[in-house]
């Protein structure tokens, strides 16, 4: 059902607003970086307290939004240059990038999962 690895990864360099939904985001690929938001591309954004990341995604005939909240520690991710307001990356680099490598957090387990 998720079977992303033949597609390519757009990253917006930069904040996005995280209150955006498919229609805010598509608006986004289509008009800022001139692409087509139904091709085979993951597009990766992340808002400005580097702690919520979210994918859009075209499959099949319809968009998934995969979000990610961190609840503690930032992902490093780049801001936005003069020239380019996009980054292409590889599956490899996303998932490092969202899963640890590129996360300072130092959470144990009972502490995220902790029950009032």
């Amino acid at each position: 059902m998720f079977d992303y690895k033949d597609y390519n990864i757009i990253l917006a360099c930069g904040e996005t607003d995280m209150r955006k939904s498919i229609n805010g985001l598509s608006e986004i690929v289509c008009s800022h970086f001139e692409l087509d938001p139904r091709d085979k591309i993951i597009f990766a954004f992340c808002n400005s307290s580097r702690n919520r990341v979210k994918l859009l995604v075209w499959a099949d005939n319809g968009f998934w939004i995969h979000f990610k909240r961190i609840e503690r520690g930032k992902v490093i991710w780049p801001s936005v240059d003069d020239t380019e307001e996009t980054m292409s990356l590889s599956f490899e680099d996303l998932k490092n990038i969202i899963a640890a490598p590129g996360v300072t957090q130092k959470i144990k387990r009972k502490e995220v999962w902790k029950k009032h």
